[in-house]
């Protein structure tokens, strides 16, 4: 350890900035992107459809000193996400910070610092702001870190991201399954769809159960009760992440329900892994007839999803959907026989998604341990 040296973030980089604090001119026929922390996912730059645009000219206008050792992060809202800059066409947002690291840091070893919980529970603690959090530059600036010796900080990233690229290649192989499965079903139930098949609502086929919200003093994030969601927040692929907990759940989802968000925003899709609560911003489907034909409801739901969406441009403030809403959501309701071949002919497609689904918690629990004791020198490599 002697070889480690004590510094703060800001002696390891050429500049710590924010982005712009204004806004440029959109325009949707550009070909540059306006991005803010909540565009910072996973490592990269995620473009959503709700993106703005902007011309060459307001790039060149507001465009930031980003170049390849370029480390972003989101300091505004929700604050802790960190991904690389890789050349994108984009003009960076005040909700962002960019980092610079310098030629002597390996810039790997440095995104590691920043994922470690050490890091988001330093910028957390010192976040400001009653409704929206903010973290302010220097507090970013001032982090305290380890740093050991450029080849041992380059080791301690190999580690760790030789578990990322595996997470990654499971994630990958994830979407490549599920959408054989999606193919199969649109296959079966669309392109083939029988004119004979009986028209309905979505209660006709389908259990739903709109979510209800505990009281807020039976929340925890200590693994005390049964896990609960109240929206889209901790969805992920297929399966939600358990961070939030309650010891008085009110209304349920059963494993292998179907989920969707129908608050702010609509139509966000999961599926419960356990049993577990469901807040006012989630509702929860299961096929009447079969409870077993879960991989159906999941792609049946995920069908109607464009109509589901509508309405997000409802309410006053946030969109939302209600109990009326799906009970008036025309369906075509096909043989129970095809279903359950369906249910069948995806089996083993949806079995490896779940397989590799529970290997990525695996690989991840296993990162999440082994990150703080590398970059604290606690075990050398």
């Amino acid at each position: 350890m002697s070889e480690w040296r004590e510094v703060q973030l800001n002696d390891i980089v050429s500049i710590l900035g924010d982005g712009l604090h204004g806004t440029p001119k959109f325009d949707d026929k550009g070909d540059y992107y306006f991005i803010n922390g909540n565009n910072l996912l996973n490592g990269k730059i995620i473009i959503k459809p709700d993106t703005r645009k902007t011309t060459y000219d307001e790039y060149e206008k507001y465009k930031k000193k980003l170049n390849e050792r370029t480390i972003l992060l989101s300091i505004n809202g929700t604050i802790g996400n960190i991904a690389y800059y890789n050349d994108e066409k984009c003009i960076l947002g005040k909700s962002a910070c960019y980092m610079n690291v310098l030629d002597t840091v390996d810039k790997n070893y440095i995104r590691y610092i920043l994922k470690d919980q050490q890091f988001q529970n330093y910028i957390d603690v010192f976040a400001h702001g009653s409704t929206i959090k903010n973290v302010s530059l220097k507090t970013i600036r001032e982090y305290p870190l380890l740093l050991p010796p450029l080849p041992e900080q380059k080791v301690i990233a190999g580690v760790l991201s030789s578990l990322d690229g595996k997470i990654d290649l499971l994630h990958r192989q994830n979407k490549t399954l599920e959408a054989m499965a999606e193919v199969l079903f649109r296959q079966w139930f669309v392109e083939e769809a029988d004119e004979g098949w009986e028209e309905g609502k979505l209660p006709d086929e389908f259990f739903f159960t709109m979510g209800q919200s505990p009281v807020g003093t039976s929340f925890n994030e200590n693994k005390i009760g049964i896990p609960m969601f109240q929206g889209n927040a901790d969805f992920g692929f297929r399966f939600p992440s358990e961070r939030v907990y309650t010891t008085e759940p009110t209304r349920f989802a059963e494993p292998f329900d179907t989920m969707v968000s129908v608050r702010a925003p609509v139509g966000e899709q999961n599926m419960a892994l356990v049993k577990c609560c469901i807040g006012r911003g989630v509702a929860s489907f299961r096929y009447k007839q079969n409870r077993e034909f879960y991989i159906y409801t999941y792609f049946k739901i995920r069908s109607l999803l464009t109509e589901i969406r509508q309405f997000n441009d409802e309410g006053t403030i946030f969109g939302s959907i209600g109990k009326a809403d799906f009970e008036s959501l025309d369906i075509i309701i096909p043989p129970e026989l095809l279903i359950n071949n369906f249910e069948k002919a995806v089996k083993s497609i949806n079995d490896k998604v779940i397989e590799n689904c529970n290997q990525i918690r695996t690989i991840e629990k296993l990162r999440d341990t082994l990150l703080p004791i590398l970059i604290s020198g606690e075990v050398r490599v």
